[in-house]
């Protein structure tokens, strides 16, 4: 992926720039392109948001109904499952299938772009559960550093 970040050469001879300058339309060579970044960050922020997340984890065994997902994500409303849905649904992250019933049956699944996403996901939580003494002390130290102090 860091390869993928990084800008493209600009190798016209025609005009060169000053080395210090980014080309015309793009970054200095080694850096990420501007636009690359962008659309990296909008993919981070839809793994990133709060349901995300929890929705891939709890699909990691298999195939879930619509309702099943819904109890196994606790604190999420139905319209909040939905979108969340919707949006992997639309980046490719899982499948959605709706079966011909009444009620209609629908079925949610990662794909295997989805799936690849399961290791980096554990990778953070250990992260997380490895440092979270660290930095609930250093938010009690941030907060003490910065309370108001009663002069004498």
């Amino acid at each position: 992926m860091a390869s993928s970040l990084r800008s493209r050469r600009n190798t016209s001879t025609a005009g060169r720039q000053a080395p210090d300058q980014p080309p015309p339309g793009g970054a200095p060579e080694g850096e990420p392109d501007d636009d690359v970044c962008r659309e990296v960050l909008r993919i981070l922020a839809l793994i990133g948001d709060k349901w995300s997340i929890p929705v891939i984890g709890r699909l990691r065994d298999g195939t879930l109904r619509f309702s099943a997902l819904h109890r196994a994500v606790s604190g999420i409303s139905q319209r909040m499952l939905t979108l969340t849905l919707r949006q992997l649904e639309r980046d490719g992250l899982l499948t959605r299938t709706v079966y011909p019933s009444v009620p209609p049956r629908v079925d949610y699944a990662l794909t295997p772009l989805g799936a690849t996403l399961l290791d980096s996901m554990v990778a953070l939580g250990e992260w997380a559960s490895a440092h979270q003494r660290e930095i609930k002390d250093n938010r009690r130290r941030y907060a003490a550093a910065r309370s108001p102090r009663i002069q004498t």
